[in-house]
């Protein structure tokens, strides 16, 4: 599963100064495990919360207080594996990492090392230009996070939040396989997407439930990889592109130079769009890491481990390959839709029993441009699955126009109420009889007979007299049966 010799295509190599250089990507994600409880205690693993509120003896590291396993995050870690297409160990080692940090009481993290609960398993990125890349996933192992130093409540004197130390996280370790910006950026979204299906981690980047450690490293194309370099905690999917972006170019000029990189962990200056030097890059042994004796190792049955994949809902790819199969959507449309689990479920609440390709274009195109256009997410939808529904099935009726329908949706998104009542109450049916239609065409036609000769030449002319009958219908004129009129009259 590892890609060291994976070949970039052309248009992803970066041109320097002295020719073209490759660039290398691997991340390690930190995904917090959805569960009450923290890892290791029975203190609440809610976000926010007042400073050191959400914190037992154990968290704060009180002589004598011992861990014991959170089984709901056990179950949460083989879910996701299994989501990843991923090995389950079903015997894993909880080690101790040593390290000091102001925020981290026990003077060391929980983790695991050498036997982690979850092994190799794949990512699949779907490209804009339809090719599919594969990113290899090295492990997934569970720990316990660390607490947050406060810099900004005092002029001298730094303050410490334990709320979150011990809360449970999943680091998912990717293969070095991403050769892109863009395979970043996909990689990042589709993890969290099938993170959020799996409903094991909420993938809110803004509150630390996810963040990312960026490994960078550039190449001449086809060489051995060159010394990387570390990203600590991005936490936006836009900042990440540009810490990669400055990163590369940094790496770049300084091999161009003639100097070499030095392997070390850097922090992205948001404001100032820029990489810096944060400490030398620890090694493996430089953690002295060994197994934790206050924890026996962590063993489970591959009858549980059937059990979970049983309940597992279905995720995007094959989603994905449902709605293309079966509702005869685009590739394109398809990805779209389930990229988000609320909007794929959504979409086929709305899709019930009318064709699936326009009940696509209708969610992607007005649905969700209201959506991003107003700021409004699935929670207050003003608009329900079922009403747009019903909009779409009038169209398809023929009770009303596309552009007919856009109006109603606007009205029901401001004011509410059922489309069908709307129309009818408000006199928005759509004009279908043919004599009423006939006549609107008469009256165009008698009002600009050089019109009528220009379309006799140019047949292509016949749009202008649709837009005239659409207007002078107010928009209720059936489209169809107006250019089939037309072209009668006309002669064309």
């Amino acid at each position: 599963m590892y890609a060291e010799n994976r070949k970039t295509e052309a248009k992803n190599l970066i041109s320097g100064a002295t020719g073209d250089w490759e660039l290398i990507i691997g991340l390690e994600v930190h995904a917090q495990v959805i569960s009450k409880a923290k890892l290791f205690s029975g203190a609440p693993a809610d976000f926010g919360g007042a400073p050191n509120d959400h914190v037992s003896f154990v968290d704060a590291a009180m002589p004598g207080m011992l861990p014991v396993i959170n089984r709901k995050c056990v179950e949460q870690a083989i879910r996701t594996g299994l989501g990843l297409k991923a090995k389950i160990n079903t015997r894993s080692v909880f080690d101790r990492k040593n390290y000091f940090y102001p925020d981290l009481p026990q003077g060391y993290q929980i983790s695991q090392f050498k036997q982690p609960i979850v092994g190799e398993g794949k990512v699949l990125l779907d490209l804009e230009d339809g090719s599919v890349v594969e990113v290899g996933i090295e492990r997934l192992h569970l720990e316990q996070d660390a607490g947050k130093s406060v810099h900004d409540k005092h002029d001298s004197k730094s303050h410490v939040d334990l709320n979150r130390s011990g809360v449970a996280l999943m680091e998912i370790v990717s293969y070095p396989d991403i050769r892109s910006i863009e395979e970043a950026k996909l990689y990042v979204g589709k993890l969290r997407s099938i993170l959020r299906y799996l409903g094991t981690c909420d993938g809110n980047m803004d509150e630390g439930s996810m963040r990312a450690d960026v490994n960078v490293s550039v190449r001449r194309p086809g060489e051995e990889f060159g010394t990387r370099c570390e990203i600590k905690n991005v936490n936006s999917i836009r900042f990440m592109g540009q810490a990669i972006a400055y990163e590369a170019d940094r790496q770049i000029a300084i091999l161009e130079d003639g100097g070499e990189i030095v392997q070390e962990t850097r922090l992205f200056d948001t404001a100032k769009g820029e990489t810096r030097s944060m400490r030398s890059k620890e090694e493996a042994h430089d953690y002295r890491y060994f197994p934790d004796p206050d924890l026996l190792p962590l063993e489970f049955s591959q009858d549980w481990v059937d059990e979970i994949a049983a309940g597992l809902p279905e995720l995007p790819d094959e989603k994905k390959a449902r709605f293309i199969s079966e509702l005869g959507l685009s590739a394109y449309d398809a990805g779209v839709l389930v990229a988000d689990r609320e909007a794929a479920a959504f979409y086929e609440e709305v899709a019930g029993g009318v064709d699936g390709k326009a009940a696509a274009n209708w969610v992607i195109n007005e649905v969700f441009g209201r959506m991003n256009r107003d700021g409004v997410g699935f929670a207050d939808m003003p608009v329900s699955a079922a009403a747009n529904n019903a909009i779409i099935r009038m169209i398809a009726d023929g009770d009303i126009s596309g552009k007919i329908a856009k109006d109603l949706f606007d009205i029901v998104w401001r004011e509410g109420g059922d489309p069908a009542e709307i129309v009818e109450a408000r006199g928005m049916k759509q004009v279908s009889d043919t004599g009423a239609i006939e006549r609107f065409v008469d009256e165009i036609i008698a009002a600009n007979p050089d019109k009528v000769e220009a379309a006799q030449a140019k047949p292509k002319m016949i749009g202008w007299f649709v837009g005239q009958v659409m207007q002078a219908s107010q928009g209720k004129a059936n489209p169809q049966a107006v250019n089939q009129i037309l072209k009668q009259k006309l002669g064309l």
